[in-house]
C-alpha cells in the first residue's frame, strides 16, 4: 500500500483511491440497474395478471350470454340479434376489454378424421378424410397434395402404426432433420397440423382459418343457420364433386332471415335437388350450435392480452372446455 506521507508515493495513493471510486461506481450502477429491472418486471407481471383477470371476467360474461342465447331457443340458433362476431366493449378500470363470440363448430374438425372413444382405439374415418381433402381442394390445393395431407392427418391421429396409402407414420417422421413421432392421439389445438407430413407451410397458412380441434371425433357440426356465405367451402366439402363453392355461397346467401326450421326442410330445397348426401352428411348439418368460440382482447395501461376460449353449450350452464392466452391483439 503506498504511503501518502512520502511525496514520491502520493501519486500512487491518489490513483488507488480513484480506482476504488471507479469500481464502487460500477458496482452501484449495476445494482441500481438490476433494481430498476426487477421493479419493471414486477410491474409488468402485475399488469399482465390484472389484464388476465379482466380477460377471464370477459370470458365468464360471454359464457353466461351464450347460455342465455341457447336457452332462448334450444331447437334453433340463428344469426338473429347480431351476436356473432360483433365486438362487445366492456369498460374495465384503466382500460377496456373487447369480447367477440363466434360459432365454434362452423369449421373443419381435424379430429373428425378418426372414430373411437379412447386413444387406444382411434380408427380412420374415411368420410372425415374425404371432407378434409375436399376442403383443401375447394381452397385451391392440388389434388395429389390434398390427398397426401388428408392421409397424413389421419395417420397422425389414429392409434395404429400402419400408414395409409400416401400417409405417414413413425418411419417417415424418424427421417426428418429433427426426428419425432406421430402423436397417435386427438389434437388439442389445430396448430398441431403443422407437424403432419404432407402439410406444407403454404397449405397450413391457407387452411388455418377454416379448421378447429374440437374435443370430440364427431364430423364437423355445421350449423346451416349460422354458416356465413364467406364460409361456403365448409358446406361444399360435404358434397365433393356435387356442389361447387359458388353454388354453396349462393345457397347460403338465400337463407331465410329466421333460418331453417328443420334439416328435412333444408335438404328438400330445389337448389339441392338431385344431390345425394349420405346419412352421415345429412345428420352432420345442424340447426343448433354446441361449441362457441370467445375472444377477449384486453388493453389496460398499454398492456395488451388476448384470451381465447372454447365454450361447450350442450349442457346448462355452458362450460369452458379450454382457453389460452397471448400478448397483443
Amino acid at each position: 500500500m503506498p504511503d501518502p506521507h512520502k511525496p514520491s508515493e502520493r501519486g500512487a495513493a491518489l490513483l488507488t483511491v480513484l480506482l476504488l471510486v471507479a469500481v464502487m461506481s460500477v458496482v452501484a450502477a449495476t445494482a441500481l440497474e438490476r433494481v430498476a429491472l426487477a421493479t419493471r418486471m414486477t410491474g409488468n407481471g402485475g399488469a399482465m395478471d390484472q389484464a388476465r383477470a379482466y380477460a377471464d371476467a370477459g370470458t365468464q360474461i360471454a359464457r353466461m350470454r351464450i347460455g342465455d342465447l341457447v336457452a332462448a331457443n334450444p331447437a334453433k340458433i340463428t344469426l338473429a340479434g347480431g351476436w356473432m362476431g360483433t365486438p362487445q366493449s366492456i369498460p374495465v378500470p384503466g382500460g377496456i376489454a373487447t369480447a367477440r363470440v363466434t360459432d365454434g363448430g362452423n369449421c373443419f374438425n381435424v379430429n373428425s378424421v378418426v372414430t373411437g372413444e379412447s386413444e387406444a382405439s382411434l380408427k380412420v374415418r374415411p368420410i372425415g378424410v374425404a371432407q378434409f381433402q375436399a376442403l383443401l381442394q375447394a381452397l385451391g390445393v392440388e389434388t395429389r397434395q390434398a390427398q397426401a395431407a388428408a392421409a397424413g392427418l389421419a395417420d397422425w391421429i389414429d392409434s395404429d402404426s400402419a400408414p395409409q396409402p400416401g400417409g405417414a407414420e413413425d418411419e417417415t417422421y424418424a427421417q426428418a432433420s429433427r426426428p419425432y413421432r406421430a402423436a397417435n392421439r386427438l389434437m388439442v389445438d389445430a396448430s398441431e397440423l403443422r407437424a403432419v407430413n404432407g402439410v406444407t407451410p403454404a397449405i397450413y397458412d391457407l387452411v388455418r382459418p377454416w379448421i378447429c380441434a374440437l374435443p370430440v371425433t364427431d364430423l364437423s357440426p355445421i350449423n346451416i343457420n349460422t354458416l356465413l356465405p364467406t364460409q361456403a367451402p365448409l358446406f361444399a366439402m360435404l358434397l365433393p364433386g356435387e356442389l361447387s363453392v359458388a353454388q354453396a355461397r349462393q345457397l347460403l346467401a338465400q337463407r331465410p332471415t329466421d333460418g331453417y326450421g328443420s334439416t328435412v326442410q333444408f335438404w328438400k330445397l330445389p337448389s339441392l335437388a338431385g344431390l345425394s348426401p349420405g346419412q352421415g352428411v345429412s345428420e352432420q348439418v345442424k340447426l343448433t350450435t354446441r361449441f362457441f368460440e370467445v375472444d377477449v382482447a384486453v388493453n389496460v395501461g398499454g398492456t395488451q392480452m388476448v384470451e381465447r376460449a372454447l365454450i361447450d353449450a350442450r349442457e346448462s350452464p355452458a362450460t369452458i372446455v379450454r382457453r389460452n392466452w397471448g400478448a397483443g391483439v
